[in-house]
């Protein structure tokens, strides 16, 4: 009796094992790495008339992260740094945000760093599929996904993946 109930049991962890892997692969969320970066109006700071308020939740925005749309932004023919944070309701994101900022200052001028809150602006991401924060994108010079990453990063992770989309010897 107890074993055939744990061999139920058993069959029955296999097999949503099983299917649970297979919906992962074939619906993983987020762009993949060599995908087109979806071209959105997204707000700016000059749309919400300077409210940065109305663009973030972080305590402590940066302007500069809030000077493109994204369409503009692919536009442009720079890589991009694309994060997709909600600080006020997110550690982790806040943390990775003041790194980002820090990244910024380094490569201001090569790369446009944009920072997106899933409370301003959803349809970014429904169209990248983000389904949490923080959520990291690289975006090379001709609009093509290079990296994404779900979940946390180090500064290191997040400069070595800046420094593989700029042009040769401009860090």
């Amino acid at each position: 009796m107890f074993a055939m109930r744990g061999l139920r049991f058993i069959v029955g962890v296999l097999m949503a094992l099983a299917l649970l892997s297979a919906c992962n692969r074939q619906h993983a969320p987020g762009l993949e790495v060599g995908e087109a970066a979806p071209h959105l109006k997204t707000k700016t700071l000059s749309d919400v008339g300077g409210d940065i308020t109305r663009l973030t939740t972080y305590r402590q925005p940066d302007e500069r992260m809030y000077q493109y749309s994204l369409d503009r932004a692919l536009a442009t023919g720079k890589p991009i740094f694309l994060e997709f944070a909600t600080p006020g309701h997110c550690t982790p994101c806040d943390r990775q945000l003041q790194m980002i900022k820090s990244l910024q200052d380094k490569y201001e001028g090569q790369a446009i760093f944009i920072h997106l809150d899933q409370y301003q602006s959803p349809e970014a991401y429904i169209a990248y599929g983000v389904f949490g924060d923080p959520w990291t994108f690289v975006i090379d010079s001709h609009g093509i996904v290079q990296y994404q990453q779900a979940g946390s990063m180090l500064y290191q992770e997040m400069e070595a993946q800046i420094q593989r989309v700029l042009p040769s010897k401009s860090w």
